[in-house]
């Protein structure tokens, strides 16, 4: 393994920490209780990040929360932004995630038909 590897390997897990500690614009919360684990929360998990990563957007917080009782709509994300209601999305797969990420995180959009309640 060489010097550049190393560093290659740095950057990216600086990279997931900040997703998950950093202080950003947006902070996403995903429901991954024992339901929306069941409903597919790895998934849409997973594909958060991945679109995030993608995009190379260092403004946005992911972390994870447990059972909130909205188990007929999961899997859920919550979003906040300072100085906005707090939306959440339900009925989520990994398709509807990344458009949440090109529409509301990036163009600033949310996207309506997804929302099951907003705060």
């Amino acid at each position: 393994m060489k010097l550049e590897d190393l560093k290659k390997i740095r950057e990216k897990m600086e990279k997931s920490t900040n997703l998950r500690e950093g202080k950003g614009r947006i902070k996403a919360v995903v429901g991954m209780g024992t339901c929306g684990i069941a409903a597919g929360a790895r998934d849409v998990l997973s594909a958060l990040m991945d679109e995030i990563s993608k995009r190379n957007l260092s403004d946005i917080v992911v972390t994870q929360s447990g059972c909130r009782g909205l188990c007929d709509v999961e899997p859920i994300i919550d979003v906040y932004e300072e100085g906005k209601q707090m939306v959440t999305y339900g009925n989520l797969t990994p398709e509807k995630t990344r458009r949440i990420v090109a529409e509301h995180f990036v163009n600033g959009s949310t996207v309506t038909e997804l929302v099951i309640s907003s705060k």
